[in-house]
C-alpha cells in the first residue's frame, strides 16, 4: 500500500540526526515556527462569510424584483388583450372582461 503525505505542513518536523543527538546528549531541541499568515487575516476570515451572505440577500431581492416586474407585465398584457377582445358570450351569458377608461 502506498503511503502519501497529506498536503500542507501538519506539524514541525525534527530531523532524525538532531533527534538522536538530543537523545544521546540530553540537549534540548528548539523548534522555530515561522508564522506565514498576514496581519489582516482574521478580518478576512470574518469578512468572507458576511460578503457571501450579502451577495445571497442581494440576489434574493433581485429575484423578487424580477418576479414583480414579470407579473406586472403579464397583468398589463392580459388587460390589453381583454380590452381588445370585447365582451365574450358563452351560451347566452355575456361577460365583459375589461372596462373602458372614462376620460
Amino acid at each position: 500500500m502506498d503511503h502519501r503525505t497529506p498536503p500542507g505542513n501538519i506539524a514541525p518536523h525534527i530531523p532524525a540526526d538532531a533527534y538522536r543527538r538530543a537523545q544521546a546528549t540530553g540537549q534540548p531541541v528548539v523548534i522555530v515556527v515561522h508564522d506565514t499568515h498576514p496581519a489582516g487575516s482574521p478580518w478576512r476570515r470574518a469578512l468572507l462569510p458576511f460578503a457571501i451572505a450579502g451577495a445571497v440577500v442581494a440576489g434574493g431581492w433581485g429575484l423578487v424584483a424580477c418576479l414583480c416586474l414579470l407579473l406586472d407585465a403579464a397583468a398589463h398584457t392580459a388587460t390589453v388583450i381583454a380590452g381588445a377582445a370585447g365582451p365574450i358570450g358563452i351560451g347566452g351569458i355575456t361577460l365583459k372582461l375589461a372596462r373602458t377608461k372614462h376620460t
